[in-house]
């Protein structure tokens, strides 16, 4: 059976800590429904259940979706309790499904300085490459 994860920084639900618990135990993204599947016998049993979850871990900064594969992972951020930045870019590999998250201060300051030139006011960005990692190339 599956732990739920305390939080000395954010007070988890009892879902939110057992959604949380699976994406960082699979090291993998996992879709909503991957995560049901796996939580079922520590009762979970609607979706609806998972994406209230969801939606309040990526509102707290914890968890990020990953729109070309609509499916979730940990921020390596909250593994630090460091501050998020506003520009986040993974790494994604085709073969192996292996995600990197990182960041680039330049990238974000050049995205910033486009934006502002058009009078567009970037709340956070998202940049999702696809390739293939060091150990499957």
């Amino acid at each position: 059976m599956l732990q739920a994860v305390h939080s000395d920084d954010l007070k988890l639900t009892r879902n939110q800590s057992l959604v949380l618990s699976v994406l960082q135990s699979s090291g993998q993204p996992l879709s909503a429904y991957s995560i049901l599947d796996r939580l079922r016998d520590a009762g979970l049993r609607a979706p609806p259940q998972v994406y209230r979850a969801l939606e309040k871990l990526m509102e707290a900064g914890r968890i990020h979706r990953l729109e070309s594969m609509n499916a979730f992972v940990i921020c390596c951020h909250s593994k630090h309790g460091q501050i998020h930045p506003r520009t986040t870019t993974f790494a994604i590999c085709e073969a192996c499904g292996k995600v990197n998250e990182f960041h680039d201060a330049k990238i974000e300051d050049a995205l910033g300085r486009r934006a502002k030139g058009s009078g567009f006011k970037m709340r956070s960005t998202t940049i999702e490459v696809h390739g293939l990692c060091a150990e499957c190339h």
